[in-house]
């Protein structure tokens, strides 16, 4: 397994770690997460699985706003960058 670091990247890319929330409530945090930030900021996203569902609502929650890029996609680690466009 790869080190992803928990911490602010940079003063733009920020990590969010859905494998320490309980998964009831990743949902409404991930949610959460991406209406706090503005144009221009990612949330690094860090999964144990492929979260195609997600993807789904998230694209049609958010439509253009949000640009989504995989960083990793390997079996067991999943990393997502999501971009606020705008």
């Amino acid at each position: 397994m790869h080190d992803i670091p928990l911490t602010v990247l940079n003063s733009s890319v920020f990590v969010f770690d859905a494998r320490g929330i309980a998964k009831r409530f990743r949902h409404a945090a991930i949610f959460g997460a991406l209406a706090a930030l503005r144009p221009g900021e990612v949330m690094r996203f860090v999964n144990d699985h492929d979260p195609l569902p997600l993807l789904n609502q998230i694209d049609s929650h958010f439509g253009n706003h949000v640009e989504m890029s995989y960083r990793r996609r390997d079996t067991g680690e999943v990393v997502i960058d999501f971009l606020i466009t705008g």
